[in-house]
């Protein structure tokens, strides 16, 4: 597990999440019409990564094991 914040990993997990949810619904819809928009799911996942892996202004160093 990453040593972030656990408020940003959070919050990264529910947008990866929401992201891939919104996605999948478009695709598997029986609208033909509907698709999804690959490009926004992979900035979006792009940025829960980044925050599964960012650390809050409220955790030291030393509690983020990184010294």
């Amino acid at each position: 597990m990453p040593k972030g914040s656990w408020r940003t990993t959070t919050l990264g997990i529910i947008g990866g999440l929401t992201a891939l949810f919104g996605a999948a619904q478009a695709y598997l819809d029986t609208d033909p019409a509907t698709t999804p928009d690959w490009t926004a799911l992979i900035a979006a996942i792009t940025m829960a990564v980044g925050l599964i892996f960012a650390r809050d202004n409220k955790v030291s160093s030393e509690e983020a094991g990184a010294k």
